[in-house]
């Protein structure tokens, strides 16, 4: 239990790692600056210490919990909506994009309604769903796109999903290399920025929008040699500056894409040849990473492909070895091959430069993979708005990487990437102020963990993204024009519209607060609207319910809207759990247990089925923490128990906790509970078989 802001005292700030000479001053400091706020409103008094930079990036993370824990000690969710740790200024947001379009626009479209891009970011939000065709026309003006054939219209609603640009003819790959008057991007820009692993103390590699052209027209004139127009090529390789090259010259010479993480073995990389029927595929000889050799080459081989161009993981010469679709998963395990139009790039672009702000001037830093839908994503929404891409050729988990001072402004990362960071302590030292804005997708945020990515930069925004390769993009996000709490999600994304349905397929309305499955309306710019080894409309469509005579389209998130309209992935539909009849999320019982004690590092909740029947049994996957005395397995059982109880349900009980050294997880870093499930379901049985 935290004490209250005005409880803390020298010895607090002591034992927070501030020597008492230091803790004196800095409860002063504390002191004077919310005595200065009007009120006791625990947002001011927040509003108050990050505005005057009392918390320094360098100053030890338990100091921060402390005066953030502290501060909101008292804070009740249910009534307020989920506490709130970064403020937008109104003289800022005049000046990012979103915020500019609306001052240009917003008397125009709203009338006497609109006020400024804070207090009318609602109402535009709102007007780009009810007229989305308008919103695009104006937003898509803003990207580098050059159109052979310009579309009819922005939106034809003959059909219920509409079909977005109809007849236009664009190649996104030349659109990306071209100068842009529009983004003031110029031949000499700044195109990519990287560092190889290893040689951290060497000057920054640069290549301009000039260079990488040349270098993507080189290879795309190569592929024309050897491919013919139409033709599927893959690409397994990790996110170098090569790989983002080959990619777009695929592109450009007029053939079609397929992304493969190059985590993935010879039977899955064999999958997805045969599925996208590739004609051929690039790669690299070895995956170097951490200071290890990791074979790629050899997996493609025994994957069996009709051609190999492969590289060597150092250095940039092609060598052929004789002879864009993405890909999501689907419950059986095969995965679900997705693709993307030329609307796909430009759905991601727009979101990037609606939401993250990126254009000419930013450096925009993901690590990420081809494979998943974060790397195209990636490269296009630099490319098409003029902003500089920062590739770090390594692993993205040691000193190295957050040494990367190539004046990064925008980081983009994963909750289990954060969490490893935090864990090791590798960035103590670095300076990452910046830094104007964090994005994290893949799987929920740990509020702890985002308050330590916060604190880094003088708690800059972190940007909770939430979407899939079947929309190109993201359904729900920030915004840099709204107040932001740790683990949330502030918005639908612009120009989309969500409905929350209880079980019953009944819509909440949408200003209520509630928690259900979430659908999405069918006329979302780049979502899929067909699949390459599955039914799409029993796959998104059917089964859902109607809303307003509108079929609404299937994500699987299970989404809780809070008091104030701030969101949270609860779980998938797929991972909701009975417990003694009451339905709950994995997440929901993962956020509690991993609060239970200070040796948790992550845990994962599953339920388990007996095997003669009867309620469903709950099951907790837990990583410690190195360095922490280790705990028995009854030991947590009984810690996990009792945290549940007092903060979820009193009638839910912990009936197996399994210590494991890591979780498995997907090419895009998602949790595989369906694994966990069974691993749990296997020793049941073979516990039984020896009863």
């Amino acid at each position: 239990m935290w004490k209250s802001i005005g409880e803390l005292n020298s010895e607090d700030y002591v034992k927070a790692g501030l020597s008492l000479e230091e803790a004196k001053g800095f409860q002063k400091v504390v002191t004077d600056v919310i005595s200065r706020t009007k009120g006791d409103d625990p947002r001011d008094q927040w509003k108050a210490l990050v505005d005057e930079c009392v918390l320094k990036p360098w100053h030890p993370h338990p100091l921060h919990q402390l005066l953030y824990y502290s501060i909101y000690s008292n804070w009740d969710a249910s009534i307020h909506g989920p506490p709130l740790y970064w403020f937008p200024s109104l003289s800022l947001s005049k000046s990012t994009n979103l915020g500019r379009l609306m001052e240009t626009h917003g008397p125009r479209l709203l009338g006497a309604s609109y006020k400024n891009p804070l207090e009318s970011f609602e109402l535009f939000r709102r007007f780009s769903v009810e007229h989305p065709e308008v919103y695009w026309s104006i937003v898509i003006d803003e990207l580098s796109l050059k159109f052979h054939t310009p579309p009819r219209c922005i939106l034809d609603k003959s059909k219920p999903e509409g079909t977005w640009l109809p007849d236009a003819v664009l190649n996104t790959a030349e659109c990306c290399l071209i100068p842009s008057s529009r983004s003031q991007r110029e031949d000499d820009s700044l195109a990519v920025v990287w560092r190889e692993e290893g040689f951290d103390d060497s000057p920054v590699n640069q290549m301009t929008f000039k260079e990488l052209r040349q270098r993507v027209m080189l290879v795309a004139n190569a592929i024309s040699g050897s491919f013919a127009t139409g033709d599927t090529i893959a690409i397994d390789m990790t996110m170098t500056v090569d790989a983002v090259i080959i990619y777009l010259a695929i592109i450009f010479a007029g053939c079609v894409v397929v992304s493969i993480a190059d985590s993935f073995a010879a039977k899955e990389i064999a999958t997805r040849l045969k599925i996208s029927k590739a004609k051929g595929i690039f790669t690299q000889d070895h995956v170097l990473r951490g200071g290890r050799r990791y074979p790629l080459y050899s997996r493609v081989v025994e994957a069996a492909p009709s051609k190999i161009i492969v590289l060597p993981a150092s250095g940039t010469e092609l060598r052929v070895q004789a002879s864009v679709d993405q890909f999501g998963f689907s419950k059986l395990g095969e995965p679900k091959a997705i693709p993307w139009t030329q609307l796909s790039p430009i759905r991601s672009a727009c979101d990037g430069w609606a939401h993250f702000d990126v254009k000419v001037g930013n450096t925009y830093c993901w690590p990420t993979n081809l494979g998943w839908v974060m790397g195209p994503t990636l490269i296009f929404s630099c490319f098409l708005t003029g902003t500089t891409l920062a590739l770090y050729h390594g692993s993205p988990l040691g000193h190295g990487f957050g040494k990367f001072d190539v004046g990064v402004t925008i980081l983009g990362t994963v909750p289990s990437l954060v969490k490893t960071w935090k864990r090791t302590n590798c960035m103590e030292g670095l300076n990452w102020t910046k830094i104007k804005y964090f994005a994290t997708t893949g799987e929920a945020s740990n509020v702890d963990d985002v308050l330590w990515l916060s604190s880094k930069a003088y708690y800059k925004p972190v940007i909770e993204v939430c979407g899939g390769t079947e929309l190109a993009s993201s359904y729900i996000i920030g915004s840099p024009l709204q107040p932001q709490a740790f683990g949330a999600f502030s918005t639908p994304t612009m120009a989309t519209r969500i409905i929350i349905f209880d079980e019953n397929g009944v819509p909440y309305p949408e200003d209520q607060p509630c928690t259900g499955e979430v659908g999405l309306f069918p006329q979302h710019l780049g979502a899929t609207d067909r699949l390459l080894n599955a039914d799409h409309e029993e796959v998104y469509f059917k089964g859902m319910p109607m809303y307003k005579e509108t079929r609404l389209r299937r994500h699987g998130d299970i989404l809780k809207r809070t008091v104030g309209g701030y969101f949270t992935v609860q779980g998938r539909a797929d991972d909701t759990m009975n417990l003694g009849g009451i339905k709950t999320s994995s997440i929901e019982i993962e956020r509690v247990c991993d609060q239970a004690d200070e040796c948790i590092s992550e845990t994962a909740a599953v339920s388990i089925t007996p095997p003669n029947g009867g309620p469903e049994l709950l099951a907790i996957f837990t990583v410690l923490k190195e360095g922490f005395k280790k705990q028995s397995e009854e030991e947590l059982k009984k810690k996990f128990s009792r945290a549940i109880q007092k903060d979820l349900n009193p009638l839910f009980k912990v009936s197996f906790v399994k210590i494991v050294a890591e979780f498995q997880r997907t090419a895009s870093n998602k949790l595989l509970r369906r694994v966990l499930r069974d691993q749990m379901n296997q020793e049941i049985r073979s516990l039984r078989s020896r009863i």
